[in-house]
């Protein structure tokens, strides 16, 4: 590895899955405003949208969210070219 090019400021940081409220630590040098306190100790706090518990990859569980009307749009624009 080249020397001088990585991060030297890592800390214990939590990432919060907004969809499902799941809490992880893990190490980073992400920049962030809001704090957590998790088992009595205060971290930086990052949300995320989507994480491996709420995937519906990793989960096996497909989730179909039409947000107004997304698919019913699709399917009227492209209708014209179907023979």
């Amino acid at each position: 590895m080249k020397k001088g090019i990585h991060p030297e400021n890592y800390r214990m940081v939590a990432f919060k899955d907004m969809s499902n409220e799941d809490v992880f630590l893990t190490r980073s040098t992400v920049d962030t405003k809001e704090t957590i306190e998790v088992d009595g100790v205060e971290y930086p706090l990052v949300k995320l949208e989507i994480s491996r518990t709420s995937h519906p990859f990793y989960t096996g569980k497909s989730k179909l969210i039409d947000t107004a009307g997304r698919i019913d749009k699709f399917k009227n624009k492209y209708a014209k070219f179907k023979k």
